[in-house]
């Protein structure tokens, strides 16, 4: 598994891997992050050539709501007269609970046909990453998304503003506390 390649090589910042239904996660923290980027572009093994999608996650009513409870039910393939029961699948988060957010990139080989998926856990008094538009220019427009989305910070952004929201919006809507009847600025004139 690509994951155990990766843990492999880098012991002290992967905080945890998992494999579930296909798809190999690695966790590891933001410190040196570049290098183990690098790596999985870099080294002919695994050649990760594209990023796929690059995208936040806000942790911060995950299994405080019955909604938001970590079991999963797996549907089944029997037809919808025979109602098998559902298999629940339990899964939890690596990295700690302290940490509210995390930086999810997905990464492809073209070489190899394989995938994989790094998340990089935040806090919420410190949401900062180095940028990978150095790595993949396609970080570009995916990083600035997450930023106007989320507020995560990317060290070495070359033009990190807003994307899909104007420039004199306040917040960042995409976060599990922001206000939804919040009032923002108004931009040009009002009929």
């Amino acid at each position: 598994m690509l994951s155990a390649l990766v843990q492999q090589r880098f012991p002290e910042q992967v905080l945890g891997t998992h494999h579930y239904r296909g798809d190999d996660t690695v966790v590891v923290t933001r410190e040196r992050a570049l290098d183990v980027f690098r790596y999985l572009r870099d080294d002919p093994a695994m050649a990760f050539n594209v990023l796929m999608d690059l995208s936040c996650v806000d942790y911060l009513t995950f299994g405080k709501r019955l909604q938001s409870a970590p079991t999963l039910a797996t549907p089944s393939p029997l037809p919808y007269f025979m109602r098998p029961k559902p298999s629940a699948e339990t899964w939890e988060r690596q990295g700690g609970t302290e940490h509210r957010f995390e930086v999810v990139y997905h990464l492809y080989s073209l070489a190899h046909n394989h995938r994989l998926r790094v998340k990089i856990p935040l806090t919420e008094g410190d949401l900062a990453v180095d940028s990978v538009t150095g790595l993949w220019r396609s970080a570009d427009w995916f990083e600035r998304e997450v930023w106007d989305m989320f507020g995560v910070r990317f060290t070495g952004h070359p033009d990190l503003k807003r994307i899909l929201m104007y420039e004199p919006f306040e917040g960042h809507p995409l976060r599990k506390d922001y206000p939804v009847n919040r009032r923002q600025p108004l931009i040009g004139p009002v009929n």
